[in-house]
């Protein structure tokens, strides 16, 4: 039974195979067009002079950043700034209450000329009693006592004056005022609220032009550094001879190139970095602090390398891949090294040569060894 399952199911297949075949050649005297190949977006391998780099995720940070606290007790009179705008050293930014404060100087002046009379007739009776003691008309034990009173004025005298001196310290704190330039933001307090030392922070001024950019270096990493760059001796040496890009959140690269500045004579034991560290112009204001960036370090000498845009560039279990367009027209896979990406292209280490025709735009609908209609885009366009 089951041996003539199997010989209906044979039968069946050679019956709807003729069919197929017959069917193919009457389309074929018919004068039906074969399929036409599918059309790919296709662009050329080239070279170019790439610089070896490294690249880290960064933190921008601000050079000078200060909060603003107030040193005495009062409440606030006047605000004098509008958020977020750009600040001046020494500018006013809050005003606070002063009458209790220039009362206190004036009753410290007023101790102060008190104190310089008692000392002015201290000195008077020091010299009497000189004299007198010197003609043999006094005791000796006066001229003593009038001595330790003349001390004694002197003392109070110069506490007083200390005391002034803090009385208009206190006065001055009343006006608090910018200690550095750069943007101010956002105020924590309105008019008429009482503040003082135990007060939270004011407002906060970060300073703008230059700007930081943090980042830390791996062990691995460093090696890669001074592998990339061709450095020699210390990570300082390696990386203050290279020039630092930053990519911004949208991907675009900043315009502006940076220095390192600062390379960390410690490595943190608890991560197993080095904290790096780049300055960067910010007169636009682009950069702000507390932004996460990627950092891209680039050094060395610029060698030639094989680039193909990113969009090219497949992965699958076996790894990376591009799929090429032989002189055939037909689709090749090749396995590939890939190198370092510089925006939206990527270097190649092996696996494709100059001029090899890769696709682009089209990848899905083929398949290795199927012939297609390359339409050549020239690269970067």
């Amino acid at each position: 039974m089951a041996g003539c399952a199997y010989r209906s199911l044979v039968t069946a297949a050679l019956v709807i195979s003729a069919i197929a075949i017959s069917h193919g050649a009457a389309a074929q005297e018919s004068g039906e067009p074969a399929a036409a190949p599918p059309s790919v977006s296709v662009t050329r391998v080239i070279e170019k002079d790439i610089r070896p780099s490294v690249s880290f995720t960064g933190r921008i940070e601000a050079v000078d950043k200060v909060d603003l606290r107030a040193r005495v007790d009062g409440f606030l009179e006047k605000r004098l700034f509008t958020e977020g705008q750009d600040v001046k050293q020494g500018d006013l930014l809050f005003a606070m209450e002063k009458g209790q404060y220039e009362a206190a100087v004036v009753q410290a002046e007023g101790a102060i000329e008190s104190a310089q009379a008692a000392l002015s007739l201290t000195n008077i009776e020091v010299e009497r009693q000189t004299i007198l003691v010197s003609k043999s008309a006094a005791p000796q034990n006066q001229l003593d006592l009038a001595t330790a009173k003349q001390s004694e004025a002197k003392g109070s005298l110069t506490q007083l004056n200390a005391a002034l001196d803090k009385a208009k310290l206190d006065l001055g704190y009343t006006e608090i005022r910018a200690p550095i330039a750069g943007r101010i933001g956002r105020s924590a307090y309105s008019v008429g609220n009482f503040i003082g030392p135990s007060s939270d922070v004011l407002a906060t001024i970060v300073s703008q032009d230059p700007i930081y950019v943090s980042f830390s270096v791996s062990q691995r990493e460093i090696l890669a550094i001074r592998d990339k760059l061709a450095g020699k001796g210390t990570l300082g040496g390696t990386v203050d001879a290279a020039v630092v890009y930053i990519e911004l959140a949208d991907g675009k690269r900043y315009g502006e190139p940076g220095k390192v500045n600062f390379v960390d004579v410690t490595v943190d034991q608890g991560t197993d970095t080095v904290p790096v560290r780049a300055t960067f112009p910010n007169p636009n204001r682009i950069l702000i602090d507390g932004q996460l960036v990627t950092v891209t370090v680039e050094g060395g000498t610029a060698e030639k390398s094989l680039v193909v845009p990113q969009a090219a560039i497949q992965i699958d279990q076996s790894g990376p891949f591009a799929l090429v367009v032989n002189s055939e027209n037909k689709i090749e896979v090749r396995r590939i090294e890939p190198g370092q990406s510089e925006g939206s292209e990527l270097s190649i280490l092996k696996g494709l040569a100059t001029g090899d025709r890769i696709v682009t735009e089209g990848i899905q609908k083929v398949r290795p060894g199927q012939v297609v209609e390359p339409l050549e885009v020239k690269s970067g366009s």
